[in-house]
């Protein structure tokens, strides 16, 4: 181990030093000035963050003997993670104060996440991206639970415990082939073997991969392995359920681009059928149940399903142009869907959850600029022009038509109707429908500043979605 070494792992390395002093810190805190933990973790992302551009490497480094990587797409990817779960914090803090469960803990577990879902970014053989899986998913499991009062989040974070160990429990059968098959873990030495011993292409190989991409499935909450979303994002706290929905599907993505790209890039023609079905079926399914549902929590995961389809669709087109729309759909998804579940905890209050979507009724009519803000979200999710939701979907469509795959094109057109139908309709209730509730919304002035900047960043980056794809386009170079 060098210096070399220890600067690329810096950011890593960083916040595992800020979360053992927020940790020991909290312990100091008296209840009624908790929020001296939140602003301790939001300087530690901050300080993180700060890491990871200082560390930023010129070109590809490979350190920890080829077990960890840095380059330009980790640093996107890093940047976004921190940036998405900054902004949960924020939008957190006034509705967990409210309802007694302002504790350092959440605040510690989220930090726990982001580390796992950098470890998951920066990993260059199974067995690291496995550790960063585990460390994610273990924090995500205690923060489904972290109200011990309520019955329902405890029954959540016990389908999503055991769901979640099987998935890994596939994910560690596959790596166990692959390594049985190979002789390494590593993704470089993987692409090596797989393009130089064709003998090494075998059964054992694809039946190990096949539990690789039931791991995939199951972190991005794609059909068939699904069953564990819409539960969970209803029965977990507002909170938890913005975290869970926003960051770690960039780590799902990256999760999906090591593994497939980066070390199973040669098997193309083995996994890109098993990704399209899968994809196929999150597409069409997650958008026709969410029509159904009265529970926006519940719909809102449905309709994540249906996102996951199209990000899936754009890395099974196998070129360099649909990574980087998977990239671009996934980062553009993020923001709107911070937003969307930013206004759902704005809209609950102490010992009430603005979880269906009734609770939106006369928004307008409650504070006018939440409505427009709300509305931006809406029109980005459901692709319409010029927020730049349009452009993800616009961007994966085109990935899928240029190889010539038109009816999968049309069926991606037919999904993007179909959601349109269920993100109106929330736009019919705030505008259209008579308040229930006549309250004030009250919220501090960070969190209404930071929220109006989120719903005004959806229609920049769609009037000016350029940089942003060339960023996705470049970082992607030579995958």
């Amino acid at each position: 181990m060098n210096l070399t070494d220890l600067l690329a792992a810096a950011p890593e390395m960083t916040l595992l030093g800020l979360i053992c002093v927020v940790l020991v810190a909290d312990l100091f805190v008296e209840e009624e000035r908790r929020v001296i933990t939140f602003w301790l973790t939001m300087v530690s992302l901050a300080i993180t963050a700060w890491a990871v551009f200082e560390t930023a490497p010129v070109g590809r480094v490979l350190i920890f003997d080829g077990s960890y990587v840095s380059d330009a797409l980790s640093q996107v990817l890093k940047i976004g993670v921190i940036a998405a779960v900054a902004v949960t914090f924020l939008y957190s803090r006034d509705y967990l104060r409210a309802n007694d469960l302002h504790k350092g803990e959440f605040y510690l577990l989220g930090l726990f996440g982001v580390l796992g879902m950098m470890v998951m970014i920066s990993a260059n053989s199974l067995l690291t991206m496995y550790m960063g899986m585990e460390t994610l998913a273990l924090s995500l499991y205690a923060l489904v639970a972290i109200d011990r009062t309520n019955v329902t989040s405890a029954e959540s974070a016990m389908k999503y415990f055991v769901l979640g160990a099987i998935a890994s429990g596939c994910l560690l059968y596959g790596i166990s082939w692959i390594y049985g098959a190979t002789g390494t873990i590593e993704f470089h030495q993987l692409a090596d073997r797989i393009a130089s011993d064709p003998s090494v292409n075998n059964l054992a190989l694809w039946f190990g991969l096949a539990f690789l991409l039931v791991g995939i499935a199951f972190k991005f909450g794609a059909v068939p392995f699904h069953m564990w979303v819409p539960d969970v994002y209803q029965g977990a706290r507002s909170p938890v359920t913005l975290y869970l929905g926003s960051a770690p599907k960039i780590a799902a993505l990256a999760l999906t681009l090591r593994i497939l790209v980066d070390g199973f890039g040669g098997l193309y023609g083995v996994w890109s059928d098993m990704v399209m079905v899968v994809a196929v079926l999150s597409l069409v399914l997650g958008n026709l149940i969410a029509i159904v549902q009265s529970n926006i929590k519940r719909m809102l995961a449905y309709s994540t399903i249906g996102h996951v389809g199209f990000i899936l669709l754009s890395i099974f087109t196998g070129t360099e142009q649909g990574y980087a729309a998977a990239l671009f759909y996934t980062l553009t998804y993020v923001i709107s869907a911070v937003g969307a579940f930013g206004m759902i905890i704005l809209l609950s209050r102490r010992g009430y959850e603005a979880e269906n979507l009734s609770d939106f009724k006369g928004l307008n009519a409650r504070s006018p600029w939440f409505a427009i803000i709300m509305m931006f979200m809406m029109f980005s999710m459901a692709g319409i022009p010029p927020f730049i939701g349009f452009f993800g979907k616009l961007n994966s469509i085109d990935a899928v038509l240029t190889e010539g795959y038109t009816g999968l094109a049309i069926l991606m057109v037919l999904a993007s109707v179909v959601g349109a139908y269920y993100y109106l309709r929330v736009i019919w209730y705030m505008y259209f429908e008579e308040p229930a509730d006549q309250a004030v919304l009250l919220t501090s002035t960070d969190t209404r500043l930071v929220m109006s900047l989120n719903g005004v960043a959806v229609l920049a980056l769609g009037l000016l979605p350029g940089w942003l794809w060339t960023l996705c386009l470049q970082v992607l170079h030579g995958h």
